[in-house]
């Protein structure tokens, strides 16, 4: 079965965990037998995919694209809901409608059986190949503008596009019961229209012989000599993310146990705004920030963690959490994030509840025997789920939408 896949990163030209996931349930799909024809809107090196066809929309570099500013700049917001391709490359929006017409090309010599079509940026394009083609149109949700907005009401022009895509396609797949509640609530979308599809952790990409290097966080782990406790979150800087919140709870949490500190790995545009607010709140000297981490850096980060926190104020899922389990960190997920109806031996609290976050950090910092049972448990949990059984899932839907549009 031919399946055209529709996304817009893939590692390691990825900035989340939506190329990740496209990457893993790719694989597990070719894997079980489907042919993968995968468009990005860039040009780029993706290191062992040869287990599909990548096709680059546009002569783009991953650096590039990243370049041209967030998608809710005035200019975008006031633009019209189609572009003509021939206007240029200086928006995602041309962006967008140029990928669009490379899809209505492709689609004329590749004919799909289904369209797989991942999250706003690539709807317009799944609608469009499903108009030419007449192949089943799946739509997969693995955050929608309400989740990126942090719970407001966000761009209306995206809002435009996800509610049409979501209209038209012929299946939905949700990353979580919240997000399956979002679509319905917020969009109108029938339930049964919507499969909730968990996304899974591939364990065997993370033992691929790597190494912790003490040396990456050095000064982390001379305090950790010293009985200090890490407290990590590995994250875009952006306000879905809850991390206002989480600094002020760090502020807390010092209050009452002087031995945590804060690592926050990641970039955005909260960044200045986070920097003067541990100065602001007395705990400068306990805050660190990395920057923007993958690799050795990224993997590094984990491991000097002793407590991951994943404070978002709406988490479709959070694959960082299962990341960050596998590397034997305790974890605390707010109720707001998809990941915890998967795992039950995690602490979790509400994102505005500060005074909880702290309380839970300190519990964890003060007691051996907690962290144990929750780094121990929560991993009988995490592997449980697999990307095999995503692209089961996956396949019986293109089967059964492929014979009913064939009848």
């Amino acid at each position: 079965m031919n399946i055209l896949m529709l996304g817009w990163e893939l590692p390691p030209h990825n900035s989340g965990g939506l190329g990740v996931a496209c990457y893993h349930m790719s694989k597990a799909l070719a894997l079980a037998g489907s042919s993968i024809d995968f468009v990005l809107p860039y040009k780029a090196h993706h290191p062992k995919t040869e287990f599909m066809r990548i096709h680059a929309a546009t002569s783009l570099q991953p650096l590039h694209r990243n370049g041209m500013g967030a998608y809710d700049a005035p200019d975008v917001i006031t633009d019209a809901l189609h572009r003509k391709p021939s206007e240029g490359l200086t928006t995602i929006r041309d962006v967008q409608a140029r990928y669009v017409q490379f899809v209505e090309e492709l689609v004329e010599h590749t004919k799909p059986a289904a369209i797989h079509a991942h999250d706003w940026l690539t709807m317009e394009a799944g609608m469009r190949a499903k108009e030419i083609t007449g192949a089943p149109l799946i739509v997969h949700v693995h955050a929608t503008e309400f989740d990126r907005a942090g719970n407001s009401y966000g761009n209306p022009l995206v809002h435009e596009i996800e509610e049409q895509g979501l209209l038209m396609a012929d299946r939905i797949i949700a990353v979580s019961e919240i997000t399956k509640g979002i679509i319905v609530h917020h969009y109108g979308i029938p339930a049964d229209k919507i499969e909730v599809v968990y996304n899974a952790l591939d364990t065997a990409t993370l033992e691929d012989g790597y190494q912790y290097n003490d040396k990456t966080y050095k000064y982390l782990e001379f305090l950790k000599q010293e009985g200090y406790t890490i407290a990590a979150t590995i994250t875009r800087f952006t306000l879905q993310k809850g991390l206002i919140q989480f600094m002020q709870a760090a502020a807390h949490a010092c209050e009452r146990y002087d031995k945590l500190v804060f690592l926050l790995a990641g970039d955005g545009e909260q960044r200045d705004e986070l920097l003067q607010l541990s100065a602001d709140y007395g705990i400068a000297d306990k805050v660190y920030f990395t920057g923007f981490v993958r690799g050795q850096q990224w993997r590094d980060a984990y491991t000097v963690a002793d407590i991951f926190v994943m404070s978002s104020v709406s988490e479709p899922f959070g694959l960082t959490a299962l990341e960050a389990a596998h590397h034997d960190n305790a974890l605390i997920i707010t109720k707001q994030s998809g990941v915890g109806e998967v795992l039950s031996h995690i602490f979790r609290y509400d994102f505005w509840d500060t005074d909880k976050l702290a309380d839970q950090m300190v519990a964890i910092a003060t007691s051996k025997a907690l962290k144990y049972e929750l780094t121990q448990n929560v991993k009988q949990e995490y592997t449980r789920i697999s990307w095999d059984s995503v692209a089961q899932q996956c396949i019986r839907m293109y089967q059964q939408l492929s014979g009913r549009v064939m009848a």
